[in-house]
C-alpha cells in the first residue's frame, strides 16, 4: 500500500538534493491517524513516512497508487497520506489510507 510506496520514495529521496524549507522542518503536524487496526510497521516508521509525505509532495505527486485507491479519488500517492493542506501548504489533516 501507501507506506511501501512512500518508503521507496523516501529511500530514493536520499539522493535528491532538494531539501524541505526551514518552515517545513519546524511545522507541528497533526497527530497521525488511527487506522482502526494495528499498523503493519512500527509507529515511528509510519510517522516518518507521513512526515516525508508532508514535506515532499513534489515527489509523491509523481508516484501512482497501485492499490486501487484511485477509485477513492486519490490521483497519486501523496493523497494516500495527506487529506488536507492549508493555504500555505501545511498539513491540516492526514488520510489514514497510507497505513494500508
Amino acid at each position: 500500500g501507501g507506506i511501501a510506496l512512500a518508503q521507496t520514495a523516501a529511500k530514493k529521496g536520499a539522493t535528491i538534493t532538494a531539501k524541505p524549507s526551514v518552515a517545513a522542518r519546524t511545522i507541528t503536524y497533526p497527530p497521525i491517524p488511527n487506522p482502526g487496526f494495528a499498523p503493519g510497521r512500527p509507529i515511528d516508521q509510519a510517522r516518518a513516512v507521513y512526515q516525508f509525505a508532508a514535506e515532499h509532495p513534489e515527489i509523491l505527486k509523481y508516484v501512482p497508487c497501485y492499490c486501487g485507491c484511485e477509485s477513492s479519488g486519490h490521483p497519486h500517492n501523496e493523497s494516500c497520506f495527506v487529506k488536507r493542506r492549508d493555504a500555505s501548504g501545511n498539513v491540516t489533516e492526514w488520510d489514514p489510507h497510507g497505513y494500508g
